[in-house]
């Protein structure tokens, strides 16, 4: 069964990194229910062995490209996220005490918290993409406008994968020129 979610969870990033143009220095926010991903409703099935085989398949990647991830925890950590601690300092963000627990933070962000090379928690951030597995509501830590992305890898296990790219702001009204390139 891990086999399978493995090469969707690498295809899924892949896939997004692509899409989303993103490049070293960037952040991805991940909001990731290992219950929805294994059949079970979200919050009732913490699977820790299921967030190690996606983080063994995708995190290394992201590394590999000089992304930073960003693992939102559940609600009985207030959706805070676990970042690295370069990250956070580099953009100066007020770190918070907890550590995540698969029954209090999620299985994704405990396996997160283990795989950093120094976690913190956070409570918000400005993500430049997103990769929500399983409804969990990502949507607080993206910059402000969010598009989002029509991916061909939409599933992992039996979760949904919802993802999205940011992009600035339009401003100015009908005479106003863009950059095509931040579009």
């Amino acid at each position: 069964m891990y086999d399978e979610i493995k090469t969707q969870a690498y295809n899924v990033f892949n896939e997004l990194v692509e899409k989303a143009k993103l490049k070293s220095g960037d952040i991805i926010v991940l909001g990731c229910s290992t219950s929805v991903v294994t059949g079970s409703l979200i919050g009732t099935n913490s699977m820790f062995d299921c967030a190690e085989a996606m983080y063994s398949a995708f995190y290394p990647y992201l590394k590999e490209k000089g992304i930073y991830l960003a693992a939102q925890c559940c609600e009985h950590l207030g959706r805070a996220l676990v970042v690295e601690k370069e990250y956070a300092e580099k953009h100066n963000l007020e770190v918070v005490n907890a550590i995540p627990q698969p029954k209090a933070g999620g299985s994704s962000a405990t396996t997160a918290y283990r795989l950093f090379n120094s976690p913190v928690l956070v409570e918000r951030i400005r993500a430049d993409a997103g990769v929500d597995i399983g409804g969990t509501l990502i949507g607080m830590h993206l910059k402000e406008v969010a598009v989002p992305l029509k991916m061909e890898n939409n599933k992992i296990g039996e979760a949904n994968v919802i993802c999205a790219r940011t992009r600035p702001k339009f401003i100015g009204g009908e005479r106003a020129v863009y950059d095509k390139n931040l579009m």
